[in-house]
């Protein structure tokens, strides 16, 4: 079955504002692209799609509240900078059984996350590098008592 017609089955007479998970294991992607899924799952928390024959992420619409993605099993061999972008609040991928075959190609994802929490929390290296230095003082404060 094609991944478009399974989704459309899994609404289940729902609109995709209401589906919160959706799983679409083993469908087929025609043209190794994500099929069916649209801007309109608003509030899609969880989504599998293992082995769909995907190659590319390039169509993955916006889903600003998913936060666990199953891409096990598929073709994927880069463009992953794409989930960063479109699904900002991502905390766990799945990736596994895929055709990454080099560490690199996680880089785009792994530094936009990073960047991305850079920019929410601008005070933590200072408060860190402030804990750091109060740490210091501290030895030299128990040299002395000793």
């Amino acid at each position: 079955m094609d991944m478009k017609k399974r989704i459309t089955l899994e609404l289940r007479n729902r609109s995709p504002a209401e589906i919160v998970e959706l799983v679409v294991d083993n469908s087929r992607s025609a043209d190794g692209e994500v099929e069916g899924l649209t801007d309109e799952f608003t509030e899609l928390e969880f989504l599998s799609v293992v082995n769909v024959g995907l190659s590319s992420l390039a169509k993955l619409p916006s889903l600003p509240k998913l936060r666990k993605l199953e891409l096990s099993d598929n073709n994927l061999s880069g463009s992953l900078e794409t989930l960063a972008q479109k699904c900002p609040n991502l905390t766990y991928l799945n990736l596994s059984g895929n055709k990454i075959k080099e560490l690199s190609t996680l880089e785009a994802l792994v530094s936009s996350v990073c960047s991305d929490s850079a920019e929410e929390q601008p005070g933590a290296q200072g408060q860190k590098r402030k804990r750091d230095v109060d740490d210091e003082g501290d030895d030299d404060d128990d040299d002395e008592d000793n």
